[in-house]
């Protein structure tokens, strides 16, 4: 009996294990093939505003962090840096600077997603014409899935 009880703990811990490393490492193994450094400066010169993504925000951890350089022109959003792998990411623009879930959560209804955010070294997204950076002041990344704040740059 207890030797039941110990097969059923380890292998329902592996299970576990299995399943959290499966949903870390399914991101890095479909990743797209994202933009060479060239496309990424090139598109960078036409920035209208920039700035820079930290990993010391109050709603990153060692799981949920980005760095780097943010990018806006009035067409296009340009990372140059590096983002915590992981699943279902989305670029938003918040009109107030936010650094957590929680915070998040309260502005959400009145930010915008620019798009989806598929590569973690590196990215570019269009804008939307019907958006006004003007109107807003904080590039955001946010994993949609799992309601986790990956990260923030306030630009303006």
């Amino acid at each position: 009996m207890l030797r039941r009880l110990a097969l059923i703990i380890s292998h329902g811990a592996m299970l576990a294990i299995g399943f959290a490393l499966g949903i870390y490492l399914l991101p890095i193994l479909t990743e797209p093939e994202g933009p060479g450094q060239a496309a990424l400066v090139e598109a960078s010169k036409s920035a209208v505003y920039s700035a820079e993504l930290t990993r010391d925000l109050k709603g990153s951890d060692f799981l949920h962090w980005g760095e780097g350089k943010i990018s806006l022109s009035s067409g296009q959003i340009v990372h140059e840096g590096s983002l915590a792998p992981g699943p279902d990411y989305k670029l938003y623009l918040v009109k107030e600077f936010v650094e957590d879930e929680a915070q998040f959560l309260n502005v959400k209804k009145s930010s915008v997603r620019i798009g989806d955010v598929k590569t973690f070294n590196g990215f570019i997204l269009d804008i939307p014409d019907n958006i006004k950076l003007e109107e807003y002041t904080t590039v955001l990344v946010w994993c949609e899935a799992f309601g986790e704040f990956i990260t923030a740059a306030k630009y303006r």
